[in-house]
């Protein structure tokens, strides 16, 4: 049913294969708890013709696999693959084009917003799949027949599903529109982290002064900088709200750090001296600009009523999902542009399939 691939000779072999094919069907395992990267653990591919089940534990140089991502006469099956979009980009620092996402396809032909797999699976091919292996540890080695049973489902379905969707969007005239998804999902994930505007990141930066936002950038900063080169998740250097209490209350001596009770004890003895540096390091000159919320805005909830009942109107009459057409933030980005007299990039809702559909009743709107 599968073919194990742990060596490099089996590897260069599936790749040659795999150059040959129109459509590859992609997936990965991979554990994430503390960490700020994923621990990928497995990769599936198949082409239609060999499913494989690809050991990136005993195979830590695949850029010849990786290469292939990048093959734009291949299309790239997938299903909600924003998570492997990371895996691709970390590990591989690639991404995958073009891109055929089957969740995006059954939404777009109005199959429901955010179907599953196995859902997808079940009304469209009548089998029922097991989910069961979905949390197991993905780095142990060896991996049990159960998980390889279960990670080679994923793909092996995904291929059946292909021509029942694309034919389904041809229909419709809208498989441009699906391929336009997926460039769009895979824009920017290259880009190395801005550590200079992670500060804009941490949660209730809205609710901080200028010179208070001055502190949070140089720690936000330091966090970020932290969590990259010792891979741990950000919330397992300092938590958001951490930040906020220093850049708020601006400890000047480890006396003064020590009361703070929005730090953990573990997170004082740890990087407390660390913190006390990195806040003398910040620039009270140049400050940064209050944080900008849209939502309190006066006129705000009004606004965002209106566009949200013409976009719901538009749904109803192409049968596309609200959440496809304009999503809170969708909306969030649109109003922001007209209440900065339309200047800077279009906002996505104006752009592409979704410019089609809503671009002249969303100008007719008083907001």
């Amino acid at each position: 049913m599968f073919h194990y691939v742990s060596d490099e000779v089996s590897l260069n072999a599936l790749v040659a294969q795999y150059q040959q094919s129109k459509i590859l069907v992609l997936d990965t395992e991979f554990v994430r708890t503390r960490t700020y990267y994923a621990k990928l653990g497995l990769i599936q591919a198949y082409d239609g013709k060999t499913l494989a089940l690809i050991d990136p534990v005993a195979l830590p140089d695949l850029a010849k696999f990786w290469a292939l991502l990048a093959n734009p006469n291949i299309i790239k099956l997938v299903h909600s693959c924003s998570e492997d979009l990371e895996v691709f980009a970390h590990y591989g620092q690639c991404q995958p084009v073009p891109l055929f996402d089957s969740q995006i396809a059954a939404s777009l032909c109005g199959m429901g917003h955010g179907v599953g797999y196995a859902k997808l699976v079940e009304t469209c091919l009548g089998e029922v799949i097991d989910k069961g292996e979905s949390r197991t540890d993905w780095i142990r080695r060896p991996l049990t027949e159960a998980q390889l049973a279960y990670a080679a489902n994923d793909v092996l379905y995904l291929h059946q599903l292909y021509p029942q969707l694309e034919a389904k969007l041809v229909a419709q005239g809208r498989l441009n529109w699906l391929y336009e998804e997926g460039v769009r999902m895979t824009e920017g994930r290259l880009d190395t982290p801005d550590l200079d505007t992670a500060y804009l990141k941490v949660k209730n930066a809205f609710q901080l002064t200028e010179i208070q936002l001055a502190y949070l950038k140089v720690l936000a900063k330091w966090r970020l900088e932290k969590a990259l080169a010792r891979d741990l998740a950000l919330g397992f250097v300092i938590k958001d709200h951490g930040l906020i209490a220093l850049a708020k209350k601006q400890p000047k001596s480890m006396t003064e750090l020590l009361k703070l009770n929005d730090l953990t004890e573990q997170e004082k003895r740890i990087h407390g001296k660390e913190i006390l540096r990195v806040m003398q390091t910040v620039d009270l000159v140049n400050l940064p600009e209050l944080v900008d919320v849209l939502a309190l805005k006066p006129g705000y909830k009004s606004a965002f009523k209106l566009i949200k009942n013409c976009l719901t109107e538009l749904c109803e009459k192409y049968e596309v999902p609200l959440e496809m057409l304009g999503s809170k933030r969708h909306i969030h980005e649109y109003l922001q542009w007209r209440w900065d007299a339309e200047q800077g990039d279009l906002p996505i809702i104006l752009t592409g399939w979704r410019g089609e559909i809503a671009a002249q009743s969303l100008a007719k709107l008083d907001v």
